[in-house]
């Protein structure tokens, strides 16, 4: 018999917004990036699994997920929880709309309306009180949860990637211009870090708050300091990636920076010193020759990349199907994973060496890093994964796919 699925008992969650910290001031100069503790929260309710009504299935194979969220009209582009209680997901699509849905039954919060393009970007802030949404024109939006009131909204370019700060109401975005963006949320104060005259195509906020890292077109990577709005290391040429650059991670303690690239390759970052400490290459993946207009279908890339909160480990996900698991201490390859087709996001489970990912063949799975073993699979979908989430506690995955369709699943290992 299968165990319970840890999904929550049908109620809206409770959100007490919390009070504005007192250490963030008017001016953004004055936003407190310093740490504070973060308080770990257990579940303290019972996980109670409902019968699921009017769910839609799957219409060809197995669908092993609980909750099918189906109010999506064209495929759906991204997901994110909410950090504080991980019982609401927000979700973006080529339909031009956002919704907030609990993750328990699938029911609708509220509709983040009033984008005329594709939405590409959503999540909540640190502590769950707002969520953003961000559609490829630019157009951005900021909503309060509990009263699913929108508060704030911006123009900027084209839109590359948003991101929320780790410990602050403030949100960053990467624009085609080469901008990254910084405000303050809802009052709109505004910074500005000017790259390269071409896209912005990834970043992310490190964990100490104060710094980010941004990938551009061209292959360059800048780090920068928030405060200041100065770029601290500027990583080009042979320390650059030769190819636009698609994903960029870190590790737990941000010492570390991992960015991926169309060139094939991961590069290894000190945080500290801003040089490169390793690169890392799937052995099967032969050199790329130059790819020509129109030929970029043969051409491998990185697609996503992370570390292992436990051992030092690396997972690499590649278009044409590899995860790649390195081994930072020794920066040689332990283990190569085969797809099926290609890897669109690999996640890392916390406090573990599992690495999840979902792939275009509509396909979540399961790896031990450690053996390099498939532990399990999910399926359900009829189209490829667009995106993922993991739940906090690893209970959940939430998938989103081009079948218009997001669906979450229960994870059950018998070895937990």
């Amino acid at each position: 018999t299968p165990l319970p699925c840890p999904l929550t008992a049908c109620q809206a969650p409770s959100f007490n917004p919390l009070p504005e910290a007192d250490d963030l001031a008017q001016e953004m100069e004055d936003v407190d990036f310093e740490e504070e503790e973060e308080e770990e929260e257990g579940n303290e309710e019972g996980w109670v699994l409902e019968p699921q009504e009017g769910v839609v299935g799957s219409m060809e194979g197995p669908d092993d997920s609980e909750v099918t969220f189906a109010l999506h009209s064209a495929s759906v582009f991204c997901v994110s929880l909410d950090p504080k209680t991980n019982t609401l997901a927000v979700t973006g699509g080529e339909d031009d709309k956002a919704f907030v849905w609990r993750l328990s039954d699938g029911e609708l919060l509220f509709e983040c309306a009033g984008h005329k393009d594709s939405v590409t970007c959503a999540g909540f802030s640190h502590d769950s009180t707002l969520v953003a949404t961000g559609d490829m024109s630019g157009l951005l939006k900021v909503w309060q949860v509990d009263t699913k009131e929108e508060v704030w909204s911006f123009e900027a370019g084209d839109l590359e990637w948003m991101e929320w700060h780790p410990r602050a109401p403030v949100l960053l975005a990467g624009t085609a211009d080469g901008n990254a963006w910084m405000w303050k949320v809802p009052n709109g104060d505004c910074k500005t870090f000017q790259g390269p005259n071409c896209p912005a195509t990834c970043g992310r906020v490190l964990p100490d708050g104060k710094r980010a890292v941004v990938g551009y077109e061209d292959g360059t990577i800048r780090i920068w300091d928030l405060k200041q709005g100065s770029p601290i290391h500027v990583l080009k040429g042979t320390e650059g990636h030769q190819g636009p650059l698609t994903c960029v991670a870190t590790n737990q303690d941000g010492s570390l920076i991992l960015t991926g690239s169309v060139d094939c390759q991961a590069k290894l970052v000190s945080a500290t010193t801003g040089k490169v400490v390793g690169v890392f290459r799937p052995e099967t993946v032969a050199s790329q020759p130059s790819v020509g207009e129109g030929e970029e279908s043969e051409s491998n890339s990185v697609e996503s990349l992370g570390f292992c909160s436990v051992m030092p480990l690396a997972a690499v996900g590649y278009l044409d199907g590899t995860l790649a698991i390195y081994d930072l201490s020794t920066q040689t390859l332990r283990h190569q994973c085969q797809h099926q087709s290609g890897i669109v996001q690999l996640l890392w489970e916390a406090g573990t060496a599992v690495v999840y990912t979902c792939s275009l063949d509509g396909i979540v799975r399961l790896w031990d890093a450690r053996t390099g073993r498939l532990l399990t699979d999910y399926r359900g979908h009829t189209a490829e994964i667009l995106d993922f989430a993991l739940s906090k506690d690893a209970s959940l995955v939430v998938t989103t796919s081009g079948d218009h369709k997001a669906k979450v699943f229960c994870v059950q290992r018998p070895d937990r």
